[in-house]
């Protein structure tokens, strides 16, 4: 039986607790141009639709625990579920910039 892996969403509470856990990588999927409105403290810039993070995910240590978002979820959603398929285990959609904007 086939069984579709989807992206575990977290809270922005979660996202908080990840800001200080030196295991936890936060991930801003939006452009630059978008993130110089704001982002999340510590969030790594990497492009979602400029094909930054394909890029970059190569180098990325798979036992650490993955936050991501982006404007409204929907990039962060399809990276984490690319980055599932990589092999990352501990990939979560932390969804819309708006819900996080005071972190």
């Amino acid at each position: 039986m086939f069984f579709f892996q989807r992206a575990v969403n977290c809270t922005p509470s979660d996202v908080q607790q990840a800001q200080s856990n030196p295991d936890a990588v936060i991930i801003d999927c939006r452009t630059h141009s978008e993130a110089r409105g704001g982002s999340v403290r510590g969030a790594h810039v990497k492009d979602w639709l400029g094909g930054e993070l394909h890029r970059a995910v190569s180098q990325w240590d798979k036992d650490k625990s993955y936050y991501l978002f982006c404007r409204s979820g929907n990039r962060s959603k399809q990276a984490a579920t690319f980055m599932r398929k990589q092999g990352f285990e501990r990939v979560f959609n932390a969804g819309g910039y708006d819900q996080l904007r005071d972190l």
